[in-house]
């Protein structure tokens, strides 16, 4: 028996790898994920407000039913509801700049500034 293996059976087994390692990696984000998580962060940012606003008019109306102070408790209530709502979905706008933020700025890191290009 040959204890040295063939090439070509070599060569057609490392093709197999290479694909079997292909089909495992990761694929990469596209344009079309990168708009879903857009989506995500809208539905998120609407989530919150609506949420928000559901909590101020479910406590207005729990303490207008309490002491019987008919509608000015739910108006109130709903109102700071709106508030804190809009707030926290204002919290989320900022932390989406950032990381949006922090990514341009990652990628300009990799190229020269035009500063020092027209210095040349």
């Amino acid at each position: 028996m040959d204890q040295e293996p063939d090439a070509e059976r070599l060569k057609a087994l490392e093709k197999r790898l290479a694909a079997a390692r292909k089909a495992q990696e990761p694929p990469e984000p596209s344009e079309a994920m990168e708009t879903f998580g857009q989506a995500q962060m809208a539905w998120r940012m609407i989530i919150e407000l609506v949420v928000g606003i559901g909590i101020g008019v479910g406590l207005g109306y729990g303490l207008d039913q309490l002491f019987g102070t008919q509608p000015w408790l739910l108006v109130v209530f709903t109102l700071l509801g709106f508030a804190a709502g809009v707030n926290v979905m204002l919290q989320s706008a900022r932390e989406m700049n950032r990381v949006a933020q922090t990514d341009t700025d990652d990628a300009r890191a990799g190229a020269p500034a035009a500063d020092e290009n027209e210095r040349d």
